[in-house]
């Protein structure tokens, strides 16, 4: 597809903004077009959805274990105490 290129500053401003916005919807459908091709592989977001799901689960199950542990729940208490008794 060949776009036209129409030097704006020559017109008035209301065809000035018809110009350019012509020049916005000719490439939006030049990008629609070459893209149109990349629906192939769209049940792909299920699939990825679901492993970062499970991914997001194992990092805070490890969070958790981590956090509950003796030492940092230790620690985490005994900031907790200094904190407030800073006050």
């Amino acid at each position: 597809m060949t776009v036209h290129v129409v030097p704006v500053r020559h017109h008035s401003p209301a065809r000035r903004i018809r110009v350019l916005l012509r020049r916005r919807v000719d490439w939006l459908a030049v990008r629609a077009r070459r893209l149109g091709g990349a629906r192939a592989d769209a049940g792909m977001t299920t699939a990825e959805y679901a492993v970062g799901t499970v991914a997001a689960c194992a990092f805070a199950a490890l969070l958790y274990k981590v956090v509950t542990s003796g030492a940092v729940s230790g620690a985490l208490s005994e900031l907790l105490n200094r904190a407030l008794h800073a006050v």
